[in-house]
């Protein structure tokens, strides 16, 4: 585990899960944003995660990880495993249906579906950002599962109603909407009517 760095709000941390769906900018996105807002991301990443970051994005872990506290996906028993923890809350992105399928089953084989399911059990936001397309049905009852034990799902699908111009601004959209669900503020886009 890093150590955490002194700037950042200890009282607020948030886990963020990393799994192997497409979509890792999002992951690097929402990471530069927290530790803008001076949140401290608590961060774990699956194995499919890790190359699906090196893939995408061309960053290291050690390079996505700087300013995070970085837990190994295998320790279950890292600090975010028990819900004694003081977490705001989690949130998984890009979250792939494999994840999906663990966590709306209660499958906490590994540190991030054990986070998963005890941010559940503790009634804190639990938020899915899903990277796949076409969903079959498997993936729509497992959604579904996780909306009805409380989580949000928050797809990764853009807007354009607000002008984008390149390809930040639709990530940008995306972690906007992340944040909307966890209560952050942000400045990220440009809201309908305003």
């Amino acid at each position: 585990m890093m150590m955490q760095n002194s700037k950042f709000n200890k009282q607020n941390p948030w886990i963020v899960g990393i799994t192997g769906a497409s979509g890792a900018p999002y992951a690097v996105r929402l990471l530069e944003v927290l530790k803008a807002a001076a949140i401290c991301p608590h961060l774990v990443v699956s194995a499919a995660g890790e190359r699906v970051i090196a893939e995408e994005t061309g960053l290291t872990m050690g390079q996505l990880a700087e300013g995070c506290v970085l837990y190994d996906q295998q320790d279950v028993g890292g600090a975010i495993a028990s819900g004694s923890f003081p977490a705001t809350g989690m949130i998984i992105i890009p979250c792939s249906m494999h994840t999906v399928a663990a966590v709306a089953h209660g499958l906490a084989d590994n540190l991030l579906t054990r986070a998963a399911d005890v941010t559940l059990k503790e009634g804190r936001p639990l938020i899915v950002v899903p990277r796949e397309t076409p969903f079959n049905l498997i993936h729509l009852e497992n959604l579904v599962g996780l909306a009805r034990a409380g989580a949000r799902v928050v797809p990764a699908m853009p807007a354009f109603y607000h002008g984008p111009e390149k390809m930040q601004d639709l990530i940008d959209f995306v972690i906007g909407k992340v944040l909307d669900q966890a209560g952050i503020d942000h400045q990220l886009f440009r809201r309908w009517g305003l």
